[in-house]
């Protein structure tokens, strides 16, 4: 019997043994198994960050593709407008202009974007003059946008070029509430003028807008001013406007002066002075980066204006400008006289004389004092001198009188050092003095 126990386990220990190599087996198996499962999570990780890496590479390329096609679309525009160019160009033979022994005084600019019928009316008066001395002040139409009514009036003229701006950048206002106009005029004038200086190399540009009309010695007077502009490096601008140009408060065409303020409206610059502000063009409101030029050089750069205007701004924008237009735009004086400049001498303009020019006419004017000054302005036949203390006591004074009570950036419209200067019934001067106007001048 006990035999026979001891054979059972035997027999059971036999048994085992394969049991337990199945379950080695088994257990080899399940590890390999587990194994090849992390793998393959891993990979599949992997394949995921793989694809979502692929989709935003995808994303990223997509938005380049629309980017370039917007790029190349620009591109095209911008070569369509090129031939174009060339090809009007070469027809109306401004080539050979440049090319000419006879180089040009001026390119004439007018800056033009959605007003057809007052586009016409300055081209007509502009050509009523411009046909004799074409050779010397090549005239272009610069339109900002794509109204069709001003490309093909402005294409029907054979005596300009035209030149067209296309602006699809979004404007971004730097302060909320702003105009997004003055971004778009502010772009169009930097383009224009980088056309005309950089491109086609002109020496000096005449601005003009879509709604002004020339004198008859527009262009004599910007030929003595160019080469004026020429000789001294501190006057920034040659301009044919003057704010007090009403009728009532001009009378000598021949008379020019300095001024601090920049009088817009029908200027000149040269390429030397754009070199200067081109790179710091500002977004929005062009003419203030003129008073900022002028604060921060500190060789007192000035403009030349006229006492009468040689150019009209006929243009009314809208109601809330009526009555500004019919207070101090539509009585403006457009000079009708066919001023020889080439006879003027203009030195006393240069800035080393213009100081004691002007300081003499200021010494013969009588001071005038007191609330009543318009009477007693009246009551004085020759030239008169009226004291302000600040821009609030400045403002009622102009009032009284009618002219522009504005400043901008501390300095009153067509100010010279502080001094502003019109006609008053007669050809008596009237001198509103500043504060400190009268030391810097060099009167004691």
């Amino acid at each position: 019997m006990r035999k026979c126990y001891c054979d059972y386990r035997y027999l059971l220990l036999i048994a085992a043994i394969p049991f337990i190599y199945i379950q080695m087996r088994l257990f080899a198996t399940q590890s390999q198994y587990a194994d090849r499962l992390a793998d393959a999570i891993e990979a599949e990780n992997q394949c995921t960050k793989q694809t979502r890496f692929l989709i935003d590479q995808i994303s990223m390329q997509k938005g380049q593709i629309l980017s370039l096609e917007e790029e190349r679309k620009r591109q095209d525009e911008e070569c369509r407008q090129l031939r174009a160019l060339v090809q009007d160009l070469e027809r109306k033979g401004l080539k050979k202009l440049v090319g000419d022994v006879q180089v040009p005084v001026a390119a004439v600019v007018v800056m033009a974007c959605n007003r057809a019928d007052y586009l016409e009316r300055t081209i007509k008066s502009i050509l009523k003059y411009q046909s004799p001395v074409a050779s010397r002040y090549p005239l272009f139409v610069s339109q900002d946008g794509s109204n069709p009514h001003v490309k093909s009036k402005a294409l029907s003229y054979d005596q300009l070029t035209y030149m067209q701006h296309l602006d699809y950048e979004p404007v971004h206002t730097e302060r909320p509430g702003e105009v997004i106009a003055y971004y778009k005029i502010a772009r169009h004038y930097k383009w224009a003028l980088d056309q005309l200086f950089y491109k086609h190399k002109f020496s000096r540009v005449i601005i003009l807008e879509d709604d002004m009309e020339i004198a008859p010695d527009f262009f004599d007077y910007f030929e003595a001013g160019a080469a004026l502009l020429d000789r001294d490096k501190s006057i920034m601008a040659i301009s044919s406007w003057n704010d007090n140009g009403q009728k009532q408060f001009v009378l000598d065409p021949y008379v020019l002066y300095r001024s601090d303020f920049f009088p817009g409206l029908g200027w000149m610059l040269s390429r030397s002075t754009w070199d200067e502000l081109s790179p710091k063009w500002p977004k929005a409101y062009p003419s203030r980066i003129i008073f900022i030029g002028l604060k921060e050089n500190h060789r007192g750069r000035q403009f030349i204006r006229p006492e009468v205007c040689r150019t009209y701004n006929f243009g009314e924008h809208g109601s809330s400008m009526g009555q500004f237009f019919k207070q101090y735009l539509e009585p403006i004086k457009l000079n009708d006289v066919q001023v020889d400049w080439k006879a003027m001498d203009l030195s006393y303009l240069e800035e080393d004389k213009y100081v004691e020019h002007f300081a003499n006419l200021l010494k013969k004017a009588t001071p005038v004092h007191g609330t009543d000054a318009i009477l007693k302005t009246y009551n004085i036949d020759g030239d008169v001198r009226i004291l302000y203390r600040d821009q609030s006591d400045f403002e009622y004074i102009a009032s009284q009188f009618g002219i522009f009570e504005e400043w901008k950036d501390g300095v009153p419209r067509t100010a010279y050092k502080g001094v502003v200067v019109f006609r008053y019934q007669t050809q008596r001067r009237v001198f509103l003095v500043g504060p400190d106007s009268l030391q810097q001048i060099g009167i004691r």
